[in-house]
């Protein structure tokens, strides 16, 4: 549908049979949503995206221009998706070879943020409120507010949920920001104080 009531697409957006869109979503110029996806409500869908099929996007996610989320994703909401940033769906593909019975799934947590042009290989969890830095490439599950960069991503640090960067001393720390407060034990960070 274009120019929906309860969502916007542009009319050079290809929507196909059998997709939910979410109340308030919009998609933008030549994006392509293929059957069977789900989009949240109150998302933005960026210009060149391809999505599907059957993937999943939860509700005030931003999937900026050029993504393309294949099957076997699943995004959880509140998550930002940057520029160009791409997901996988088979480990090891050959044009020659069909191996779509072999596709891994991969879940996004809520509120995470992946950077323009970074690559997230298929299999792995991003933890909740994780930023994944541009550029990397994602091999591995990535823990709940951590920081990641590089090729093959590595962690470099912890993130608020506000997204600014968190230092712990002791085990504790405080957001200077939003004045969410944190216990980090054992590489796992608990919320002991949210304001945000």
């Amino acid at each position: 549908m274009i120019n929906n009531s309860l969502y916007y697409s542009h009319k050079t957006a290809c929507i196909d049979e059998g997709v939910s869109i979410g109340d308030g979503s919009k998609i933008w110029h030549f994006s392509n949503i293929l059957k069977n996806s789900c989009i949240g409500k109150d998302c933005v869908i960026g210009q060149n995206v391809m999505i599907g099929p059957d993937v999943t996007i939860g509700n005030k996610c931003k999937i900026q221009n050029n993504v393309s989320i294949y099957k076997g994703v699943r995004i959880e909401d509140e998550v930002f998706c940057g520029p160009s940033c791409v997901f996988t769906n088979v480990y090891n593909p050959r044009a020659f070879i069909d191996r779509k019975n072999e596709f891994s799934l991969t879940l996004v947590k809520k509120g995470a943020t992946i950077g323009a042009n970074a690559t997230v290989i298929c299999g792995v969890t991003i933890g909740k409120y994780a930023i994944v830095g541009a550029g990397a490439v994602v091999k591995s599950d990535v823990p709940a507010y951590a920081v990641v960069a590089g090729v093959p991503a590595k962690q470099i640090g912890w993130a608020c949920r506000c997204g600014l960067t968190l230092r712990f001393k002791r085990g504790q720390a405080s957001c200077l920001d939003c004045g969410n407060e944190y216990v980090l034990k054992d590489k796992t960070i608990t919320v002991v104080k949210e304001s945000l």
